[in-house]
């Protein structure tokens, strides 16, 4: 049984670093309504090691000196476009527990349940991002899904998006941007089925600069 007070939003990013803010950004310019929370406990999922409260999952691999000073330059562009268009980004909030289940709101449908140490929050779509394929792997096999040829068709029927995920070292900041605007675009469709031409155009307004 929910709380009477759960919140709902239309997204529940989960993770708050470079690719949860780029989603996030992604999803507000496309004026699509979003929750991003710290990350997803890894003790919900069995995974030895994992903090409770950042949720980061370990990764194996070490970017260069270049990446890593464009993947800062690019967060800090992330972080102000967070800051000055006032996105819901609750970096002291992990998700400890995912549900898929029907509610009434207000009439019976398929939701995602996102636990958290302050509440529950109901979403549509759920965006996953930075975790490895064991952990990807165990948290879906917690949620009866079988990984396949066709899982991200299979998740995005269900309202889960990845970006970032199940790679064996951590994407380019390019391709996480990319990730990050093809996620936008799929769930913006959904939500605003009548501007699909328009979300499937338009340039990352975050990182113009860097362009």
């Amino acid at each position: 049984m929910l709380a009477p007070d759960a919140e709902r939003t239309t997204t529940v990013v989960i993770g708050a670093g470079m690719p949860g803010l780029a989603v996030a950004s992604e999803l507000s310019r496309r004026g699509v309504d979003a929750i991003v929370v710290s990350g997803l406990n890894g003790r919900a999922l069995g995974l030895p090691g994992s903090s409770p409260r950042t949720g980061t999952l370990g990764r194996c691999d070490r970017p260069d000196a270049a990446s890593l000073q464009e993947r800062n330059e690019i967060l800090r562009h992330l972080r102000n476009y967070a800051a000055s268009h006032h996105l819901d980004v609750r970096t002291t909030t992990p998700a400890v527990r995912l549900d898929r289940l029907a509610h009434q709101l207000p009439v019976a449908e398929m939701v995602w349940a996102i636990h958290t140490e302050h509440g529950v929050l109901l979403a549509d779509n759920i965006v996953l991002t930075r975790c490895g394929q064991s952990q990807l792997r165990r948290m879906l096999g917690e949620l009866g899904i079988a990984i396949g040829h066709n899982l991200t068709a299979v998740l995005r029927a269900m309202g889960m998006y990845l970006v970032g995920v199940g790679e064996l070292v951590s994407p380019s900041p390019k391709e996480v941007l990319r990730q990050a605007k093809v996620v936008g675009q799929a769930i913006s469709a959904k939500v605003h089925p009548d501007n699909v031409h328009q979300a499937l155009t338009g340039s990352f307004p975050a990182v113009q600069a860097l362009a």
